[in-house]
């Protein structure tokens, strides 16, 4: 008789631009070790900012191709690949949950690992020996759509499925792009208060304030001019079963990209 698999944790990872798996930024040290950290899941869920449909849609292909969904980075990074098998059983058990919970979802294929996945795994756990299927996000459904999308996907982590949320704490590719930030530039003001006001809620378990976060938060639109790189979030705290979680890194990158990681349950 084996072991019951153990109950395992939610993520929420800031992947940050593609280039995060080249250089030896806190980010990139940060993930590289964390993996070792983490009981060992029998597969991987992901919920990507970059993978975005009208309803939820789950990736059930056996052998998953390697995607480059972004243009003017270092030529390596096209060279890279994440060969982790798919796990169709499990694309469709999801659904199935989502189903049951009165969320329409449903299973996609011919569609590969985006740098929203692979960029971050290759660093948490780079055999690429372990499963993964990757979850869209809905843009226009909001944070209740997604804490209720991970809400219906918690029966997994029983399973042995480590559920990841794969976006940026914040995402503001305007004055990213405007202002000319290097990749090590500090975050100003207004990006460090919007972190640090998100820490604090997150830390405090107050469920309303983070889910009203564009109201409520110093910045909060600012931060986030559209939704889909903080979306990943809720569905790490919906698999978790509520707001509260534990702060397990954060830096910045090209200054208004906040690298923060949070982990639940």
């Amino acid at each position: 008789m084996t072991d019951p698999a153990p109950l395992m944790p939610t993520l929420f990872l800031s992947h940050g631009a593609p280039n995060l798996v080249l250089h030896n930024t806190e980010a990139h040290r940060f993930l590289k070790s964390f993996g070792a950290a983490l009981p060992r899941p029998c597969a991987i869920l992901v919920a990507t900012a970059h993978f975005a449909t009208a309803t939820p849609a789950l990736t059930a292909d056996e052998r998953p191709e390697t995607i480059y969904d972004f243009g003017n980075f270092e030529p390596e990074l096209f060279r890279m690949t994440y060969p982790a098998p798919g796990a169709p059983a499990l694309a469709e058990r999801a659904a199935a949950l989502l189903g049951e919970a009165g969320i329409a979802a449903g299973t996609v294929h011919d569609r590969g690992f985006d740098h929203g996945t692979w960029v971050p795994l290759r660093l948490l756990y780079p055999e690429a020996d372990i499963p993964v299927v990757q979850l869209s996000v809905q843009p226009r459904s909001g944070p209740a759509h997604h804490l209720a999308v991970g809400r219906a996907l918690a029966p997994l982590r029983r399973e042995g499925v480590l559920i990841i949320g794969s976006g940026a704490l914040t995402h503001n590719l305007h004055e990213m792009f405007g202002r000319g930030y290097a990749l090590d530039a500090a975050a100003p003001r207004w990006v460090r208060d919007f972190g640090e006001w998100m820490r604090e809620a997150i830390e405090e378990g107050r469920a309303d304030d983070v889910l009203d976060y564009r109201r409520r938060a110093p910045f909060g639109a600012e931060n986030h001019p559209t939704e889909e790189h903080l979306l990943p979030l809720f569905v790490a705290m919906g698999a978790a079963g509520g707001a509260r979680g534990e702060q397990v890194h954060s830096s910045a990158q090209y200054g208004v990209i906040m690298m923060d990681a949070y982990r639940f349950g």
